[in-house]
């Protein structure tokens, strides 16, 4: 009964069908992410519980991009994973991922989501899934650039551009850096074709959504770092809250960048 409210309130266009189809695809996967490791159980219960909450609050493009980015971190993560186990770089014992790390990356995202059955402006024009993609695309960025980057051999001070040991916080590589464009414009690219198929408000022709979309998630990267290289090295924040404040950050400017260019 409250999600058919809910669902109502939002204004969604998908059938009742395609919605019980996205909460259930959320479902299982999130139970294969436990089972794989790929999360913890907890993690993951959290993850297909949020997920669920987005599809019946905005619909099944939203969450599918949210399980695009579950799907590829969880590969750039286990890439190497036993160089990583070496080098004392890895996530977890097998590369899984915990409650910290999926709240520090789906805050924000359930956040902007979650307006649309208030009827904000932001939430019901063309702004939410702009600030929604290049949210992802950040989260996208940063973990590509860490998994990737820490394989390079070398990295270097955002700050001082002095080496570091890589998988220092605030430490970059070209490699690192490269990778974290990649995820990025992948993901705005994944956004932009999900929410055109879907008939949410984004523009026709792709190219300057996608690309601003993915220069903001790149540029979030740059702001973890930052915020890593200072805040986190002085322990005033930990890898959960630079993630988040790095996501947030990219977020508001999404809005900003948004309705200044009228999207």
């Amino acid at each position: 009964m409250w999600s058919i409210l809910w669902f109502s309130l939002a204004g969604g266009t998908e059938s009742w069908g395609a919605v019980a189809i996205g909460v259930g695809v959320t479902l299982v996967l999130a139970a294969v992410a436990a089972w794989q490791q790929v999360l913890t159980v907890s993690g993951a219960t959290v993850a297909g519980g949020f997920g669920v909450v987005i599809v019946l609050l905005a619909g099944v493009p939203y969450v599918s991009l949210l399980i695009l980015f579950v799907v590829g971190a969880s590969l750039a993560t286990r890439y190497r994973f036993e160089e990583k186990r070496r080098l004392k770089v890895g996530e977890g014992t097998r590369g899984e991922r915990g409650v910290q790390n999926v709240l520090s990356h789906i805050v924000v995202p359930l956040a902007l989501v979650a307006l649309v059955p208030f009827r904000f402006p932001l939430a019901t024009s063309g702004v939410a899934p702009f600030a929604y993609t290049a949210a992802l695309a950040t989260g996208a960025a940063d973990t590509f650039a860490s998994e990737m980057g820490v394989l390079a051999g070398r990295a270097y001070n955002i700050l001082g551009g002095g080496p570091v040991r890589p998988g220092t916080n605030g430490g970059i590589s070209l490699q690192g850096e490269a990778w974290a464009l990649i995820a990025a414009g992948i993901m705005a690219g994944v956004g932009w074709v999900s929410f055109r198929v879907s008939n949410l408000p984004v523009p026709s022709i792709p190219w300057l959504w996608v690309g601003l979309a993915a220069s903001l998630g790149w540029i979030g990267c740059q702001v973890d770092s930052l915020v890593g290289a200072t805040l986190e090295n002085r322990g005033y924040l930990g890898k959960g809250g630079t993630n988040f404040l790095a996501m947030l950050g990219t977020a508001l400017l999404a809005v900003g960048l948004a309705y200044a260019i009228g999207l």
